[in-house]
């Protein structure tokens, strides 16, 4: 008599619905394709295994093509390595041994395909010795470990790879679903040769752990972007919603203003103020700047110490990139300078200067696999961390294209001429301009 597969089916269910949830959530990362593919062979192996295998079987017995319902679970084992492999492609690689580690995984995948090649040669062995079977006679016999030594011997390795993987500190995120992985296999592995009565709970158990794993991971990625958020124009994430990360972030050419601000006397403030304080006054800073440039739409690129660079005009193009920056210097000018007016001392005195500088310059992502950053590189860039450092606190000093990019002449009013400076990096003195409080 069949016993009730409605159990197996649900299980079948929550393995490849995690699979279209990992996938939907991260669909561009090889590694999250890679762990997705995984669970599909969990739920086609426990789907053709108890709907389509388990029933033929009580009918009409093992067939000569029944090796054939090997092939699902030997996908699992070899995905889940596929994705650990992948993992391991983010770690830097001077803190990673690549080529024993992957070699390792690699051993790992031919053992699960030598377990599928032992099944198509002795179907009836495995379908009689193996699956599902009660496990005091089953570890008792021979043929039991034809099919169990290769899984076995290539679970050893998989988890052994990830003890590796996690001695090198990979991202954290991918750390909880590794160890999730680490706990949770050998609990789904067991659901092949568990009775199929049991099977179920078995799976369901190692698929809820790793679920939970899978669900820290995508909060922990989620509170990184509510973090990066207070730095980036909403813009950004809009614009990569809708053209991709590759298309927003591509390597061009183009005319954008830059602003750069830093605090005046910081290095006398901090050298005599307690450390603790002086994280919470560039925490309280940084928050100030980053909420003015995302409300122009600008993109910090820069933070080192007390100063910040932003851009506006990239990634997001703006035809009025320079009223915009000129906006957020004036707003910056105020705000951090009441900041500053709030923190100082009698004999400890903070102000901010701010510098801006208009001009093309080629923007891209630059870096390797395990770390990016959306850099700027041309003379507006250096011309604006130049004015900076020659402004006064409370002063906002403009250079000439900027002014001329101006299409309102009452704003363009408010820039008054300044000296012409002799600047670091510029063979020619640069007319400078301030901008008058509003």
């Amino acid at each position: 008599m069949l016993s009730d597969t409605r159990p197996q089916v649900i299980v079948a269910l929550l393995a490849m619905g995690m699979a279209l949830a990992f996938v939907l959530a991260d669909r561009k990362s090889p590694t999250s394709r890679a762990l997705a593919l995984f669970l599909v062979g969990v739920g086609l192996s426990i789907g053709i295994g108890s709907q389509v295998a388990y029933p033929l079987h009580a009918r009409e017995g093992p067939q000569w093509w029944s090796g054939l319902f090997a092939i699902p679970e030997t996908l699992a084992f070899v995905f889940a390595y596929e994705w650990i492999l992948r993992v391991r492609r983010t770690v830097p690689a001077r803190n990673l041994k690549t080529r024993f580690g992957d070699r390792q995984l690699r051993v790992a995948q031919a053992l699960a395909l030598a377990y599928l090649a032992v099944s198509l040669l002795f179907p009836v062995e495995r379908s009689r010795h193996f699956i599902n079977l009660d496990m005091a006679d089953a570890v008792a016999s021979i043929q039991f470990w034809w099919f169990a030594g290769p899984l076995l011997a290539s679970l050893i390795l998989g988890i052994g790879s990830c003890f590796l993987l996690l001695n090198r500190r990979p991202d954290k995120a991918e750390m909880i679903r590794i160890v999730a992985f680490m706990i949770g296999s050998p609990i789904m592995a067991s659901g092949l040769v568990l009775p199929i009565d049991v099977a179920p709970i078995a799976t369901a158990i190692g698929l809820l752990i790793f679920l939970i794993g899978g669900v820290q991971y995508h909060v922990i990625q989620g509170s990184r972007a509510q973090f990066l958020s207070r730095f980036l124009a909403p813009q950004v994430a809009e614009l990569v919603r809708e053209q991709g990360l590759r298309s927003a972030t591509q390597e061009q050419t183009l005319e954008i203003s830059v602003v750069c601000c830093d605090l005046r006397g910081f290095t006398a403030f901090s050298a005599a103020t307690e450390s603790r304080e002086v994280i919470g006054i560039l925490r309280e800073y940084y928050d100030a700047v980053g909420a003015a440039a995302a409300a122009v739409g600008g993109t910090i690129k820069d933070q080192a110490g007390d100063g910040v660079l932003i851009l506006i005009g990239a990634p997001i193009a703006f035809a009025d990139h320079a009223q915009r920056a000129l906006d957020l210097a004036e707003r910056i000018r105020i705000e951090g300078s009441a900041l500053a007016a709030r923190w100082s001392r009698a004999d400890r005195r903070l102000g901010v200067g701010v510098g801006t500088a208009s001009g093309y310059v080629t923007v891209g992502v630059i870096g390797g696999a395990s770390r990016l950053e959306y850099t700027a590189v041309g003379p507006a860039v250096n011309l604006a961390s130049r004015l900076c450092a020659e402004a006064q606190a409370r002063e906002v000093l403009v250079d000439a294209r900027t002014r001329e990019l101006l299409a309102d002449e009452a704003r363009r009013a408010r820039l008054r001429s300044g000296e012409t400076l002799t600047l670091k990096g510029f063979a020619e003195p640069v007319p400078s301009f301030t901008l008058a409080a509003g």
